[in-house]
């Protein structure tokens, strides 16, 4: 699930409260937040979403242990994606729920990988927590976040993580076929959005004349 960075960043240096001399360029939290305002970094991070989930439809007679394997790396990869972004957000109390978001998608993915061959309700189970969280961080993001140049987009990947995820959660199967192409369906879906988002944020960038 992506998570919005808010209006697009301004040009010139900042300046800390008081009047105090901006930060040097170096600095890595400057470096972090920089990295995490990119719009490659979103559309990477939608790529991490998407790539799977193609993988899954294209090949979804695996075994359920190459299935959580799959998933267990998909959140942990996205895990970090999202940590990182979060830093990229303008105000430190706009950062928690990207910092929750990515704290979950860590322990999921660990939970996964701890225990690949755990049974379909439990893969089901954490998959659709976590998209369900997820969905709804990302919608008070979008409700709270100021003048977002892409909040239409956001909304969209909120609310498509929501239904993804209670889908996920209310219709729990006996068969490792169907979860594999409801994984792999939803995975594509929400990369997609996520592809739109992150080329919305390059517009937002490149109109407010802020390198992405």
């Amino acid at each position: 699930m992506t998570e919005s960075r808010g209006a697009a960043p301004h040009t010139g240096p900042d300046r800390l409260s008081g009047g105090a001399a901006p930060r040097p360029a170096d600095d890595p939290a400057d470096a972090l937040a920089a990295l995490g305002r990119s719009w490659t970094w979103l559309l990477g991070s939608a790529l991490v979403t998407l790539v799977p989930g193609v993988l899954i439809l294209v090949w979804p007679d695996e075994t359920l242990h190459v299935l959580a394997v799959v998933i267990g790396l998909y959140l942990l990869v996205a895990g970090v994606f999202r940590l990182v972004a979060a830093f990229g957000r303008p105000e430190h109390g706009e950062r928690l729920p990207g910092l929750l978001l990515a704290v979950l998608y860590v322990l999921a993915g660990v939970l996964c990988l701890r225990n690949p061959l755990q049974t379909i309700t439990a893969l089901s189970l954490i998959v659709g927590i976590v998209w369900l969280v997820s969905g709804v961080l990302t919608l008070y993001v979008a409700i709270a976040g100021k003048n977002l140049p892409h909040r239409g987009f956001v909304f969209a990947a909120a609310a498509l993580a929501v239904v993804a995820g209670v889908v996920v959660l209310a219709l729990p199967t006996e068969s490792a076929l169907a979860l594999t192409r409801l994984l792999g369906l939803w995975l594509v879906l929400l990369g997609l959005v996520e592809v739109a988002v992150a080329f919305a944020w390059r517009a937002a960038l490149r109109r407010s004349g802020t390198p992405g």
